[in-house]
């Protein structure tokens, strides 16, 4: 027998193979879906304050000057509580819908926010907290210092007004990105790699800049292997693997990496929740095939600490394995 069970945020999955956030999981309906198909846990559709904001302003005719008439400050409070109460149901709903863990995910505008929303989240009943940050080194008078300071700053906010178990979802745009993250680990329960981001696309015809790129690909998933397997050695706590993770295989080897669990959303749009089932089964024929009873014996095998060629990881140019490709 093969046991796929994980360890994560201090909590134990059925599978290591979670239902990240996406519209599989804006609803508890769909969240049951998701566990009948054989997550280990969901996380639910990201809830974003900007996007509330923007509905509050959409809805105001008088903000030239700032100058809300009480009406109109009556409506964006309402617009405000309502938004996330139907987030906060969201979760209490699932819960009464599914025994796996309900993960909760969130981003905020302002750093208040963050704790009211952490707060808020915790009184419904999630199981854990994973936070959305996104904060893009655009800015040239920002520096690397600043950006890692307002990180820092939201996490120790949140910890200290919760007590549940926070993953932080990150991107790979940290300047000494490895350092960085260690820190990071130190004062959360896991590391979430990566963020994905919408990228421009300029049209030609219209003349005008769209975004594009919601879906990832397998090919994407390199970079979420290299640093999960360069950080398994050295962070404090969990590490959740994201991006391009699409079948079976795909989850074995950020496993062997070093991930504890895995988060899939494009496979989702691609093949439907049976893609959970099928990546189990194959987590179940690759453990017996290769004489593994427990995840744990496997996770992190193949890491920057437990391959024979750590080096491999760190490689970042072509060299002369490809020199005589274009000959």
């Amino acid at each position: 027998m093969t046991d796929i069970s994980a360890k994560y945020l201090g909590l134990t999955l059925s599978s290591p193979v979670i239902a990240g956030s996406s519209d599989f999981t804006s609803s508890a309906a769909k969240v049951a879906e998701m566990a009948n198909a054989g997550a280990g846990a969901v996380v639910l559709k990201s809830v974003f304050e900007e996007q509330i904001l923007m509905e509050i302003d959409a809805q105001r005719t008088n903000n030239m000057f700032n100058t809300y008439t009480d009406t109109e400050n009556y409506v964006s409070f309402y617009t405000r509580q309502h938004e996330v109460q139907q987030y906060l149901d969201l979760i209490n709903d699932s819960k009464k819908q599914v025994k796996i863990p309900v993960i909760a995910s969130v981003h905020c505008s302002t750093n208040d926010s963050w704790v009211k929303f952490a707060k808020d989240i915790e009184r419904a009943g999630a199981d854990a907290i994973e936070l959305n940050i996104f904060i893009l080194p655009y800015n040239v008078n920002e520096t690397d210092q600043d950006i890692s300071r307002r990180y820092m700053e939201i996490v120790d906010a949140v910890r200290q007004n919760t007590n549940l178990p926070i993953a932080l979802k990150v991107h790979h745009y940290f300047t000494g990105m490895a350092n960085f993250l260690v820190k990071l680990s130190e004062k959360s329960q896991s590391l979430v790699l990566f963020n994905r981001f919408f990228n421009p696309d300029i049209n030609i015809n219209t003349l005008t800049v769209e975004s594009h790129g919601s879906f990832s690909n397998p090919q994407e998933n390199g970079l979420v292997q290299r640093w999960t397997g360069i950080l398994r050695p050295i962070v404090k706590g969990d590490l959740a693997a994201t991006t391009g993770i699409h079948d079976g295989a795909g989850v074995v080897k950020n496993l062997l990496a070093g991930a504890n669990v895995v988060q899939i959303a494009t496979a989702l749009y691609n093949a439907g929740p049976q893609v959970i089932t099928d990546m189990n089964n194959f987590l179940h024929e690759w453990m017996l095939e290769y004489h593994f009873e427990h995840i744990q014996e496997f996770i992190g095998k193949l890491s920057y600490a437990g391959t024979s060629n750590p080096a491999i990881y760190e490689r970042a140019q072509f060299m002369k394995y490809f020199s005589g490709l274009g000959k």
